[in-house]
């Protein structure tokens, strides 16, 4: 599942703009595919840096992953063709910036981490068994 919507792209840029995007072809209309495409792309770079952490994909999607998802999906569109403008090329960075704090550990999605598996570090020593010699062996019990 995205994190992602096309509408949720469309509440950031207009649909104008996703038209010289997306529309390789002249056709006058979005290219879902395109939007799929980089959505998939985005959605990748997050799980790449918040899998070190997470159980990926998230599941329900955290408000600020889908928010990290249209605002890179958006960056990768504008990649297509001309560069993004300023403003979005800043917001992807920093978005990068904070996920790789994320992979760091430095920085939190607000949702709690999958717990690491016990490793061999983890280990504190042997199990401990105590014995004591018999009290009632074969012997002891013919006698009675």
């Amino acid at each position: 599942m995205a994190y992602c919507t096309f509408d949720d792209l469309k509440d950031q840029i207009s649909e104008d703009e996703l038209i010289q995007l997306t529309d390789d072809e002249g056709s006058g209309f979005v290219d879902v595919g395109k939007i799929d495409g980089a959505i998939a792309s985005a959605d990748a770079l997050i799980d790449g840096y918040c899998g070190k952490h997470f159980s990926v994909p998230f599941s329900p999607t955290p408000p600020i992953i889908r928010d990290f998802s249209v605002i890179i999906a958006i960056y990768k569109l504008f990649a297509r063709r001309q560069g993004a403008p300023e403003d979005r090329r800043t917001r992807y960075e920093d978005t990068v910036d904070f996920l790789k704090g994320v992979a760091k550990g430095e920085n939190t999605l607000g949702v709690q981490p999958v717990p690491d598996p016990p490793g061999e570090d983890d280990y504190t020593g042997a199990g401990r068994f105590d014995t004591r010699n018999k009290m009632f062996d074969a012997d002891t019990m013919s006698k009675y």
